[in-house]
């Protein structure tokens, strides 16, 4: 009698990402898996070692894919949890923003992501390292940073939280930054509301904030903004912000330090990290592999 052993995924899912309700995706998840006869290994983030508890599961069970349910914090998490392991990464996108499959173009049907998580090609990515810390998209210096904080810290998740929010940080924001920028044949002195550190293109809303972008190209940029007022603030957020501004500079790189001259709000992939006054930022080339359509 000949017995075959089902492959094994994985799917890791943060049950309090975004305004999204998760058991339908949750629920048809596990059936594509079982139409493609995988066993499914499924884990539920809590906030606590989850890092540690995903390289445990993968470790025992060493999947061919993890399916992330979730939005660019999740898939940082998980990309963390799994650097340089030979494994894919599935996404769903099921976060606030989702950012990261904006530039994957992901934001498809649930049904279309799923055969792209499941069966699709993959690209090796980038991963940016600040501070000793990994980021696959965008983190921030500054303005964004503050609405992050106070979206966080707000009642009313998804695309209405961050609406809510976007003119009380503006008016409650304060003095713009000083900060010394250290490349490797160039030191930069500017004054700023926000420095974006960008592996990619676009935040989550869609916005083009980095046109030079690529994922897998060994460079990330820096985007300074130096005056930033409520219709660019908007731009941000909900449109196109003017790159052809002369309160726009964008510096390509694989290496970079950021310091300020006081304590500024800072945020990775969506998720706020407190304040920073020094970055020391760093690009490893094709870390982690994700599905792409």
């Amino acid at each position: 009698m000949k017995f075959s052993l089902k492959k094994k995924i994985i799917i890791v899912v943060n049950p309090v990402s975004g305004a999204v309700d998760k058991l339908e995706i949750v629920a048809a998840t596990l059936l594509f898996a079982e139409k493609e006869n995988l066993k499914s290994i499924l884990y539920e983030t809590t906030g606590t070692k989850d890092v540690g508890n995903i390289k445990n599961l993968y470790n025992l069970y060493k999947p061919e894919r993890i399916i992330v349910i979730g939005g660019d914090g999740t898939i940082r998490m998980v990309a963390e949890a799994i650097q340089n392991e030979d494994v894919i990464l599935g996404i769903i996108p099921a976060g606030s923003a989702n950012g990261f499959a904006v530039d994957l173009d992901l934001l498809l049907t649930l049904e279309e992501n799923l055969k792209i998580a499941f069966l699709n090609n993959f690209m090796e990515i980038d991963i940016i390292t600040i501070n000793d810390k990994i980021s696959i998209h965008l983190s921030d210096l500054g303005l964004n940073a503050e609405l992050i904080k106070n979206y966080e810290q707000g009642e009313v998740h998804g695309k209405l939280g961050y609406f809510l929010n976007t003119i009380t940080t503006l008016v409650d924001s304060g003095e713009p930054f000083v900060a010394k920028i250290t490349l490797e044949n160039e030191i930069i002195e500017c004054v700023a509301k926000m420095i974006i550190i960008a592996n990619a293109k676009k935040y989550g809303t869609g916005v083009v904030i980095n046109p030079n972008g690529e994922l897998n190209d060994g460079k990330f940029e820096l985007v300074i903004l130096k005056k930033i007022d409520l219709f660019i603030f908007g731009q941000i957020i909900f449109g196109n912000i003017p790159l052809d501004s002369d309160d726009v500079e964008i510096f390509s790189t694989d290496k970079a330090t950021i310091e300020t001259d006081s304590p500024v709000n800072f945020q990775m992939d969506g998720e706020y990290c407190g304040t920073k006054t020094k970055l020391n930022i760093e690009i490893l080339q094709k870390q982690i592999k994700v599905a792409v359509p």
